[in-house]
């Protein structure tokens, strides 16, 4: 318990000081939804397990019970603590339900002959429909499992069992429609690029590029090197000088971004743009990175005319919608059109001055820029 006690603490005090800690969806707040749709039935028979445990205390159920609420609690900081809610979910439900099924299967009337006695008699004056009322309940209980079975399985093969580099979509037909561009990117780079050759790209896609481009990257899932990352923000958030400084001070190669504005992928890095800028700045290399000045003048994060000109400027807004103002995304909207943010970008009409682009994929998820190779900038 008090290892547990001061994890918690070391979680909400990372969550709040340390950017890259906050930035992982891992660490959220769960919430409700989640609550439900990963544990539905046991949601309403947790109650009962423990009200049964607090009507029979022993050491087994005050160990039980306590286990419970510690498990509720950390759960309820970080999403990814769910694993450690599920077993106790399980057991308690399980008493629940186990103890209310055992309450009224003995009340049903099996249809044996008993002695009519005058404690039977009592007893049958007092719960005149007793047979009925248990036959209902265990009923309703029976098809709340069945129902809890299928949403388990439901739940497992669509949300938990999709590989995270092949995207499904529904068209407006209902067709299914399968985004195959991570591999297709990865593929392009195991096969095009140099086996030495360094790949720059948010921290986020670092084991997926080892494994399947097998090349070289400078951040990856293993988020210790808060320095490291951070330089990789902040060469993201600079204007491509800056940048270009920073990329031949890592010995980039090529870079790589993610891009949902051509296709609707909500989890692209224009949208987790606002991570790298505060993890860019979060150390004193880039001190001079303000999370504020990516704001338009109302104080909004936007892409469109009223994006202020250091997002406008940013590398990262400059590889995702380079060559975009010239492609129509949708009927009746204009060229240049984000599918995610429902904005028009503001800065359609420019050139790259340090990148070329050296690999778009199908559906622009995916975009990959070579370094361009400049002698007399960058070098220290």
């Amino acid at each position: 318990a008090v290892v547990s006690t001061q994890s918690g603490h070391y979680g909400r005090d990372a969550k709040n000081n340390i950017p890259i800690i906050a930035s992982v969806s891992e660490h959220q707040p769960t919430t409700w939804a989640s609550f439900y749709f990963d544990l539905q039935l046991l949601v309403f028979m947790f109650p009962v397990g423990l009200y049964y445990c607090f009507r029979e205390l022993s050491d087994a159920n005050i160990f039980v019970i306590l286990y419970s609420v510690t498990s509720i609690y950390f759960a309820g900081v970080m999403v990814r603590l769910m694993l450690v809610l599920a077993p106790i979910m399980c057991i308690m439900s399980g008493i629940g339900i186990s103890t209310t099924l055992s309450t009224y299967m003995k009340n049903i009337d099996s249809g044996e002959h008993v002695p009519a006695t005058v404690k039977n008699k009592k007893k049958a004056a007092d719960y005149p429909i007793k047979s009925e009322i248990a036959t209902v309940m265990v009923t309703i209980i029976a098809i709340f499992l069945t129902t809890f079975v299928f949403h388990c399985t439901w739940v497992t093969s669509e949300a938990y069992s999709s590989p995270s580099i092949v995207l499904a979509a529904r068209g407006h037909d209902g067709n299914r429609i399968i985004f195959d561009d991570f591999r297709e990117a990865y593929n392009w780079l195991k096969f095009n690029t140099p086996e030495d050759a360094k790949i720059m790209s948010w921290w986020d896609y670092g084991y997926q590029l080892t494994a399947m481009a097998n090349r070289t990257i400078l951040v990856d899932n293993n988020t210790w090197n808060n320095t490291h990352i951070s330089r990789v923000g902040q060469a993201m958030a600079s204007p491509e000088e800056h940048s270009y400084t920073i990329m031949k001070e890592l010995d980039v190669d090529y870079v790589l971004v993610i891009f949902g504005g051509m296709s609707g992928y909500s989890s692209d890095d224009i949208n987790k743009f606002l991570w790298m800028i505060r993890i860019g700045g979060s150390t004193p290399e880039g001190a001079h990175i303000k999370e504020g000045d990516y704001y338009s003048s109302s104080g909004e994060y936007k892409v469109d005319k009223d994006a202020s000109d250091a997002m406008h400027n940013s590398l990262m807004y400059k590889m995702c919608y380079y060559r975009f103002g010239e492609v129509m995304t949708e009927q009746g909207k204009p060229t240049g059109w984000d599918r995610v943010r429902n904005q028009e970008i503001g800065n359609k009409d420019f050139e790259l001055d340090v990148l070329e682009e050296a690999f778009t994929s199908e559906h622009w998820i995916v975009r990959i820029y070579k370094v361009k190779d400049l002698d007399n900038r960058g070098n220290k």
